[in-house]
C-alpha cells in the first residue's frame, strides 16, 4: 500500500482565484479567534465562508452561487491609542448573529463562541492595497456591513473535511455542558 499516487484530473485552476467581487453575500462564520502579528499587533479575526446551500436562489445566482466556499477575513484591531478593541463595531457583528440586546458576554473567548456558526449577510468591498509599493486586490469588511441574514435555515455543508461544520440549529440554545453529553463519541 502507498501513501499517494499522483493523479491530477480533480486539480482546480486557480489562475482566476482573487478577491470576491464587490457585493452582499449570505455568509457562515467559520472561525472566530484573536491573532496577534510578529511586532504584537492584536486583533480579533472572522474567517468568513460564502454558503453553499444557496445555490438556487436567484437573487444570489452572481454571488453565492459562483463563490461559494470562498473564505473572507476581516481583522477588527486594537487600537493603539487605547489597546482596546472597537467595541461599537463589535455591537454590529451581534446585531446580525441575533445575539438578545442586554446580553452580558464575559470574555472574548465567549465573544468567538456566539459567533461561530451562525450565518450572516455581510457586505464585502473589493479595494486596491498598497504595501512596500505594491498594489494587490483584497476584500474589506467593516464590522457595520454585517447583517442579519435572510437565510437562517443553514444547510451550509463544509468543502473541508477537517473544518467542523456549523453546529445544528437545535443545539443554538444549549449550554457547551449539554451539547457535549448529547454528542455520539
Amino acid at each position: 500500500m502507498s501513501f499517494l499516487n499522483a493523479n491530477y484530473s480533480n486539480n482546480e485552476s486557480t489562475t482566476t482565484y482573487g478577491p470576491l467581487p464587490t457585493g452582499e453575500y449570505e455568509m457562515i462564520i467559520n472561525k472566530a479567534q484573536e491573532t496577534a502579528t510578529k511586532n504584537g499587533a492584536e486583533s480579533f479575526q472572522i474567517d468568513l465562508i460564502v454558503r453553499n446551500d444557496l445555490d438556487g436562489v436567484p437573487a444570489l445566482a452572481e454571488t453565492n452561487k459562483k463563490y461559494h466556499n470562498r473564505h473572507v477575513f476581516n481583522d477588527n484591531w486594537k487600537r493603539k491609542a487605547t489597546g482596546q478593541y472597537d467595541m461599537q463595531g463589535f455591537q454590529y457583528i451581534l446585531q446580525a448573529v441575533g445575539v438578545p440586546e442586554g446580553t452580558t458576554i464575559a470574555t472574548i473567548d465567549d465573544f468567538a463562541r456566539l459567533l461561530v456558526g451562525k450565518p450572516v449577510k455581510v457586505y464585502v468591498k473589493e479595494e486596491d492595497n498598497e504595501y512596500n509599493g505594491t498594489v494587490t486586490k483584497v476584500n474589506r469588511v467593516a464590522p457595520w456591513n454585517y447583517s442579519q441574514t435572510a437565510f437562517p435555515n443553514v444547510a451550509h455543508v463544509s468543502k473541508d473535511k477537517n473544518v467542523a461544520d456549523p453546529l445544528p440549529q437545535s443545539y443554538s440554545n444549549m449550554s457547551d455542558a449539554e451539547i457535549e453529553n448529547n454528542l455520539p463519541f
